[in-house]
C-alpha cells in the first residue's frame, strides 16, 4: 500500500521532470515563469520540495513490494 507521502513525492518528482523536459526542449522554465524567476523565494521553495521528493523516491527503489497471492 502506498503512503500519502509516497504519492506526494511521486507527483512532485513528475512535476520536476516535466519542468526539466520543457527546459531542455523549449528553454522555458515554467516554475520560474509562474513564480517570479529562479531566485524568487516561492520558486526556490518549489525547487527544494521537488529535490527532496526526488531523494524520497530513491527509497521506493529499495522497498519490498507486497505481493498478492491467489
Amino acid at each position: 500500500m502506498n503512503s500519502i507521502i509516497d504519492r506526494i513525492a511521486l507527483v512532485l518528482t513528475v512535476i520536476g521532470a516535466l519542468n526539466w523536459g520543457i527546459i531542455g526542449i523549449f528553454r522555458y522554465d515554467v516554475v520560474a515563469a509562474l513564480f517570479g524567476g529562479q531566485s524568487a523565494a516561492v520558486s526556490r521553495v518549489i525547487y527544494t520540495l521537488v529535490g527532496l521528493a526526488g531523494i524520497w523516491c530513491i527509497s521506493l527503489l529499495f522497498r519490498e513490494r507486497d505481493t498478492v497471492q491467489e
